[in-house]
């Protein structure tokens, strides 16, 4: 047998005697009859070989030394990226005989059979009927990635079947699966990461699922808190859970206004209106389970009336803190909803006002909601004849903090020249994209205390990316400022790092200026 390489050089020789079992049978007769032969002779010849070297020894190479990672050369780009997108998109076996060859690893090499029939020996039809999508598998690299899987195909209660369906998966979220388990790839997209974590925790791939869950963390916000929230208990992941909660208290009104909130449970409705944490106003979480039970009702196919509304909300109705409302608010709001019987409105109404309070069903004790905490970065502060004046110029600064924060407002400085009042608008943005604004006027004593002014709503701040913190004040009297500025401060559980800003043109820097502190919740 003679071997050459890819050139067509000669690379080893291999010379092979092999005796024939017919061959044998008749010298094992001819030996018998020779009564003479001594027993050495009897004996067969072993089979001999023989190995010619034709070229100078070389150290053995791996694929990987042969094949380095690179691109190939053009010519095999095309093709390799044409199989690549056949097995995507249609299930199509490759064509061409020596595919092998254009992938180096084993690791290229087994993502070519992802979604691909070649070679399958069984096929998943997925998703509910009238959306189900046929779609390949092959049993070793399917119980390699997945232990049920393994069960499934080689356990002691096995069932040999060519055709397995699954209706209770999506199937983007079943192709995202395999190819992680195909190709060590990780896909996903913010439509189908909740599919895919429950296909993955459906067959125990917890690596896919730990991405999905860091996936849904960083893209977690007040729009899809409430959604998430529901689903990390339904997953059983409590650090998810945890980080939804956060985002709720802190930034309550907006998850509660949320498109998201109408489609959570009954059981997470419920636990969302016993929150102590809340940072909202009573009235809209009142409104807010108002438009849950409107949507209720056609999820169950009732009509949304007053009657069916109050039955769905059930006794989740006595969690709201009716009587820890302003007087204004429940008088134009909870009052004239119609969803209170005569007796509670008045009951409440007497609440109010009385002096012996009626016994009420509702929890009359308002929220605790969140304490908001100040990072202050300077440790001194001062005033000058001719500092610091406001002419219409910004005062910024920029910070970063290490955990997700949520910041309320700032603390700014006010008059030194005895009681004034100033027109602060201040802005919160992230390279160059506004995240929050606010234009609103605070009185200052004539002390040297820091006044607070808050944004309409907080702001989600991530960690280790520089925001910029912006201040127009619009005031007549001279203020004072902060000095000795610290570039690094510890609040709390929070670190948070301060850098100048190029938007700052009335003079605040790191050591000094305006903007002495960030209000925030963590």
């Amino acid at each position: 047998i003679l071997m050459v390489d890819e050139k067509g050089k000669n690379m080893k020789c291999l010379t092979f005697f092999l005796m024939l079992p017919e061959t044998v049978k008749n010298r094992s007769k001819k030996s018998s009859k020779k009564g003479n032969s001594s027993s050495s002779s009897s004996k067969l010849p072993p089979v001999c070989y023989e190995i010619i070297t034709l070229k100078t020894k070389k150290k053995k190479k791996m694929a990987a030394d042969i094949f380095p990672r690179k691109k190939p050369a053009n010519t095999n780009t095309t093709a390799v990226q044409q199989y690549h997108q056949q097995n995507l998109n249609n299930n199509n076996t490759i064509p061409a005989p020596n595919w092998q060859g254009l992938y180096p690893t084993i690791r290229e090499r087994n993502a070519v059979m992802f979604n691909n029939d070649l070679m399958a020996d069984v096929h998943f039809v997925v998703g509910p009927p009238g959306t189900t999508q046929r779609l390949p598998g092959h049993k070793y690299v399917l119980a390699v990635g997945s232990s049920v899987f393994h069960a499934m195909f080689y356990g002691e209660l096995a069932e040999d079947k060519d055709e397995i369906r699954i209706p209770d998966v999506e199937p983007a979220a079943f192709l995202a699966m395999l190819k992680y388990i195909y190709c060590d790839e990780i896909d996903l997209a913010a439509d189908t990461v909740l599919a895919t974590l429950y296909a993955a925790k459906k067959y125990i791939v917890p690596h896919l699922a730990r991405a999905c869950v860091n996936f849904l963390e960083t893209s977690l916000s007040a729009k899809n808190a409430c959604v998430l929230l529901s689903q990390s208990c339904l997953f059983e992941e409590p650090d998810l859970t945890q980080r939804c909660w956060e985002v709720i208290d802190a930034q309550a009104e907006l998850a509660l206004k949320s498109e998201g909130f109408c489609d959570i449970d009954f059981q997470t409705l419920e636990s969302i209106l016993r929150r102590e944490t809340l940072n909202a106003k009573e009235i809209v979480v009142f409104e807010a389970a108002l438009n849950w039970a409107e949507v209720e009702c056609q999820r169950q196919e009732l009509t949304a009336t007053i009657e069916n509304k109050r039955k769905v909300l059930g006794k989740a109705l006595y969690l709201i803190r009716i009587p820890a409302m302003a007087l204004d608010d429940f008088a134009n709001g909870a009052a004239q909803s119609g969803i209170l019987t005569l007796n509670e409105t008045n009951d409440i109404f007497l609440w109010y006002t009385a002096a012996k309070k009626p016994e009420l069903q509702f929890v009359s004790k308002p929220r605790k909601g969140l304490v908001p905490q100040r990072c202050h970065r300077f440790q001194s502060c001062a005033y000058r004849s001719n500092q610091w004046r406001y002419r219409g110029r910004c005062d910024s600064i920029q910070f970063a903090v290490d955990k997700r924060v949520f910041i309320a407002g700032f603390g700014l400085y006010g008059s030194s020249c005895g009681s004034a009042e100033y027109s602060a608008k201040i802005e919160l943005k992230r390279q160059g994209v506004i995240l929050g604004q606010n234009l609103s006027k605070y009185f200052s004593d004539g002390s040297s205390n820091t006044f607070p002014v808050w944004f309409e709503y907080p702001v989600q701040i991530e960690p280790d990316t520089f925001y910029t913190a912006s201040v127009i004040l619009d005031g007549n009297e001279l203020s004072y400022f902060g000095q000795e500025g610290m570039t690094e401060v510890q609040c709390g559980k929070v670190t948070v790092q301060f850098q100048c800003s190029s938007d700052s043109t009335n003079g605040t820097g790191v050591q000094g200026g305006q903007i002495p502190e960030l209000i925030f919740y963590a």
